[in-house]
């Protein structure tokens, strides 16, 4: 069901991030709603007042590195010139793409993890999800952390 409209879940928490990626600690990713399904979502993500880039999430287990615990990790659609560690990492996720799933080899993986960033895309120019980037959550006063608000 690729596309399927979620209810905006937005999260702030203390960067690791290299590039463009980033992965929640363990402390970060219990806090996250229980009912939340594992998948592939889509939304938008702040680097500190830095400004707003489109975003993949993959929240789940990860079947293909055989993880044992579950784990969020962020893919922000933006080429950082440095590292944001110990940044703060604001996210809206505002839409579905897939559930998770296994692969059996890391070229398929691969593939699809393109195949969904181009999604990503295409979902977030929509006018519905393209109103949420300029949405306050991303300029809060300096050092205030909001979990799922």
């Amino acid at each position: 069901t690729r596309g399927r409209g979620v209810q905006a879940a937005a999260f702030q928490v203390r960067g690791s991030g290299c590039g463009s990626e980033t992965n929640f600690s363990e402390q970060v990713v219990e806090s996250f709603p229980s009912d939340i399904p594992t998948g592939i979502y889509y939304g938008w993500a702040c680097v500190g007042n830095g400004d707003v880039h489109k975003m993949v999430v993959s929240i789940g287990w990860n079947p293909f590195y055989k993880n044992i615990k579950k784990s969020v990790e962020t893919h922000i659609i933006h080429t950082f010139k440095e590292d944001f560690y110990g940044e703060i990492l604001s996210i809206v996720i505002t839409g579905y793409i897939r559930p998770e799933k296994n692969f059996d080899s890391l070229d398929a993986l691969i593939l699809a993890i393109q195949e969904d960033i181009e999604e990503a895309k295409r979902q977030l120019d929509l006018p519905e999800h393209l109103k949420l980037k300029e949405d306050n959550f991303f300029h809060l006063p300096e050092g205030k952390i909001v979990n799922n608000r």
